[in-house]
């Protein structure tokens, strides 16, 4: 219910294929021009601002659309908890499982003066894509503040839903 340093968002998750049936998850890759040549690190759950009087997870909802412009699939959110980034930010999270085709995604934007000092205002997406990834792959991209957050869901192991187990 807080706001500024107060982010909250929604983690899509859904079952690789074989025999091990491991998670992978829906990250995306942050926009703008600090992170145009960054891979490592430079990943994000799908998440934003908390605004003033808000519910944190009415706000990851809200946030979830902007940011791929698409709905929260439908299931059940399974809660992951609040994990602190380097910078101070809280982040609060919930995981929902879900088979997102990352093609249908339509980012949102921001603005900012770039190059800095310029006074040229220049919009950046978001997130400039989004990609399916195994957790342990999700884990070495993902910045280390959320790092947390995937280790809550792989140990959640979340129940499959009925006839998919």
């Amino acid at each position: 219910m807080a706001s500024g340093r107060r982010s909250a968002g929604i983690v899509v998750f859904r079952r690789a294929a074989g025999p091990d049936g491991g998670l992978e998850v829906l990250l995306g890759h942050m926009g703008g021009p600090f992170w145009a040549h960054r891979d490592a690190g430079a990943w994000s759950v799908v998440k934003g601002e908390v605004e003033a009087g808000e519910e944190d997870e009415a706000a990851a909802r809200r946030e979830f659309t902007e940011e791929l412009g698409l709905p929260v699939p439908d299931g059940p959110l399974v809660p992951l908890g609040e994990v602190r980034q380097s910078g101070g930010k809280v982040v609060a999270a919930w995981a929902v499982e879900a088979d997102l085709d990352p093609a249908g995604a339509v980012f949102g934007t921001f603005t900012m003066e770039w190059p800095r000092g310029s006074g040229t205002l220049r919009e950046f997406p978001e997130l400039d894509r989004i990609a399916w990834l195994p957790l342990a792959a999700a884990r070495e991209k993902v910045v280390a503040g959320q790092r947390p957050l995937l280790d809550r869901l792989a140990e959640a192991r979340p129940t499959p839903p009925r006839g998919r187990r």
